[in-house]
């Protein structure tokens, strides 16, 4: 299991965050528990109206296309804590 998870911190740390991070945000790796991924949004992703798009489009595509190991990915982020969303859901 040690060996999944570090195969996912890798692709968040290469792809992900450097993506993410263009917009202010963050995508932190919480644990991996049998083929589920549980990860957390913060910066510009938390409460941003598009961070459902870039979890579904973005994050589980890649994940499951270089890991197919992983079935599941939950994000446990309280957006409705997000202090400065990249785009607020009335800005769409």
């Amino acid at each position: 299991m040690a060996e999944l998870k570090e195969r996912v911190q890798k692709l968040l740390d290469d792809s992900v965050n450097p993506a993410v991070s263009m917009h202010g945000g963050y995508v932190e790796l919480l644990d991996v528990k049998e083929s589920t991924v549980y990860i957390r949004m913060s910066g510009g992703c938390q409460g941003c109206g598009m961070a459902d798009v870039t979890l579904k489009q973005g994050i589980e595509r890649l994940i499951f296309e270089e890991i197919p190991e992983v079935t599941e990915i939950l994000d446990v982020t309280d957006h409705a804590a997000g202090g400065n969303p990249y785009y607020t859901p009335g800005k769409m």
